[in-house]
């Protein structure tokens, strides 16, 4: 089965469920072919870090088994699915790339992963993060440095590299993840992948990790293609009365409206801050197909104040870290010097400084909202670098500037404080062959509206077929 191995792993969920329903190949021919793929290319990339083939062998069996019998769950049935390592898989470890927690066990699937089980997708097992997922690398004292596909030497950003690095290698169709500032967005643009943030409330969630980033942190997918990244919303995104933030959406089933002309904000770049030459110009590129497509778009600054919301974006995450580690003993000795400083950060600042931040915050929301008032989209760089190398946490020059922790980052945060809907798309790479994306955002509750701009703009300039020399 070796040729018909390799064609299975590299196919999308939609075309393995199409698969499942001619009866082309089997769920358990599909799982065979990924754990195959699993066994040449994570020992290069460090991406899954717990692997359960017993557990994807018998999930694949009884999908095998539904469809045989006409009950398949819908077109995710046996479709095979990573999860990323700071979401609770029963029976599997949850170390969130931390060695507090190497031993910890979850007995019941966070909601997310508990919907994606309930709709037929196997579960291969947990993909790799950076300490308590709170960088843009991967790399922990647990398992290691996680590498790009498309150069082993390079990082696929974070927090979701473990993620990113399985689908954009043929490991898996499809990832389940998280982004609490750009964790999905980042890396899928660093790998040539869909990465899709849906508004805050839009994927319930229950039975998870304590939260570090409140509910600026929210649940989405990883996909090669945007409508698999469609797939997967429509399986996982609904409310839960344990997720007071998901009650809005209650009449809200997922369906994709019909193209209409959209007003785009372009933004190239935020405030002075640098950005690579070659992502502006392919990012400037992507606008125009927008543009030949039929969409108005105008570049204006952004309509916030950028600086003052980095500046005090970081103190969320230092503050949500000193809180959860207070009562654990051995955070000092267990935690990486970089956490642990973070910690310190946190547990020094006032409850003026955070109620600052957040005020802060609030002024962000009251001039983007403005924004949306005139434009249906804003589009940006999903990041300002392209991946540097694997082991350094961020890169110290972009553009030829000198660059902080949060230089590459400045185009993601202010998605998730507003709560809004956002995803990342392949534009045309660097010059040498680095993957490059570029962000849509759209205002809270209108993520299906992206899913039509997204595969409308695939359609034209299609990337899915694109592969790394792994």
């Amino acid at each position: 089965m070796g040729e018909l191995a390799n064609d299975l792993s590299r196919l999308s969920a939609t075309d393995l469920g199409e698969g499942y329903a001619y009866r082309s190949f089997s769920p358990v021919e599909v799982v065979e072919s990924v754990l195959a793929r699993i066994a040449q290319a994570n020992g290069r990339l460090n991406a899954i870090v717990t692997l359960d083939p017993a557990g994807a062998r018998t999930a694949a069996a009884a999908s095998e088994k539904r469809w045989r019998e006409g009950n398949a769950r819908g077109p995710l049935d046996g479709v095979p699915l990573t999860v990323k390592d700071n979401l609770n898989v029963r029976g599997l470890r949850t170390t969130w790339g931390s060695r507090l927690y190497a031993d910890f066990v979850p007995a019941v699937d966070e909601l997310p992963v508990a919907r994606a089980r309930a709709a037929g997708m196997v579960i291969l097992g947990k993909t790799n993060v950076p300490e308590f997922t709170l960088h843009g690398y991967t790399d922990n004292a647990v398992f290691g440095t996680t590498r790009n596909p498309w150069d082993l030497r390079l990082t696929p950003g974070g927090s979701s590299g473990g993620a990113v690095a399985a689908v954009a290698a043929g490991i898996a169709p499809l990832a389940l993840a998280t982004d609490g500032g750009g964790s999905i967005r980042r890396p899928a643009s660093h790998t040539g992948l869909v990465g899709f943030k849906p508004s805050r409330g839009r994927v319930a969630r229950a039975d998870g990790l304590p939260q570090i980033l409140l509910d600026y942190e929210v649940a989405g997918v990883i996909a090669r293609t945007t409508r698999d990244a469609t797939l997967m919303m429509e399986a996982i995104a609904a409310p839960h009365p344990r997720d007071p933030a998901s009650a809005s959406f209650a009449a809200m089933p997922w369906r994709l409206p019909e193209h209409k002309p959209c007003r785009i904000l372009y933004v190239p770049r935020f405030g002075g801050s640098a950005v690579d030459a070659e992502i502006a110009q392919s990012v400037a590129r992507a606008c125009r197909v927008f543009a030949e497509l039929g969409h108005s778009v105008a570049e204006a600054p952004a309509p916030f104040d950028v600086d003052a919301v980095n500046a005090v974006w970081p103190l969320i995450g230092q503050a949500g870290l000193a809180a959860l580690v207070a009562p654990l003993p051995r955070f000092r000795e267990l935690a990486s010097k970089r956490l642990v400083d973070m910690a310190e950060e946190g547990s020094r600042a006032s409850a003026e400084d955070l109620f600052r931040a957040l005020a802060e915050i609030a002024r962000m929301r009251e001039r983007l909202g403005e924004s949306f008032a005139e434009y249906d989209v804003m589009l940006t760089p999903s990041t300002a670098a392209l991946p540097w190398p694997a082991h350094e946490v961020y890169p110290s020059t972009i553009a030829g500037k000198e660059a902080g922790p949060r230089g590459h980052a400045v185009y993601t945060a202010f998605v998730n404080a507003a709560g809004c809907a956002a995803v990342s798309l392949p534009c045309e790479p660097s010059a040498a062959g680095l993957p490059i994306g570029f962000q849509l955002v759209a205002p809270a509750g209108h993520d299906e509206r992206l899913c039509v701009l997204a595969y409308e703009y695939e359609t034209a300039a299609p990337w899915a077929g694109q592969w790394p020399p792994l």
